[in-house]
């Protein structure tokens, strides 16, 4: 499969996608556990059948030392017993929040109220930020059919 469009190509895209990067790292730098971004990058990305993100977020996570055991269960994490509740908190507000369209409410106060038994004001703003950002990352990937698999680690730092 051939990407539907070139985003480094076209003057606007580059641009766009910049700030976008940008905006990961500046996620990057805050208190929440890059661990748990990289969970939610994943689960989102399965979620939204973006495999090229999928694929990345898996590979940046076993490269920062995420167990295969624990990239293998993500999509069953609510079945699976390898992952802390603070990342079970997070993972149940992404699954949420990036099925929005699934639920006529959006996130509920209950998801809420168990991310915020774990995170404080400011992760959680990183965790809304990073769910939202890996969503709109997602959509452009699906919208141009970027393929997946030769992404290596450390690609776009």
């Amino acid at each position: 499969m051939e990407a539907r469009l070139n985003l480094f190509a076209s003057p606007i895209a580059a641009k766009f996608g910049k700030h976008l990067v940008a905006a990961g790292r500046v996620l990057a730098d805050s208190t929440l556990p890059g661990a748990t971004q990289e969970l939610v990058k994943l689960r989102a990305s399965q979620i939204n059948g973006c495999g090229f993100c999928t694929d990345m977020h898996t590979k940046d996570a076993a490269h920062a030392g995420e167990t295969q055991t624990r990239l293998n269960l993500v999509a069953a994490w609510r079945e699976a017993t390898v992952f802390t509740e603070a990342e079970r908190a997070a993972l149940e507000l992404t699954e949420e929040a990036t099925r929005i369209a699934d639920g006529a409410g959006g996130v509920s106060d209950e998801t809420w109220a168990r991310a915020a038994e774990h995170f404080d004001e400011e992760q959680l703003a990183t965790l809304v930020c990073a769910i939202s950002l890996i969503n709109a990352f997602n959509r452009a990937n699906v919208i141009i059919r970027q393929p997946a698999g030769d992404y290596q680690p450390g690609q776009f730092a």
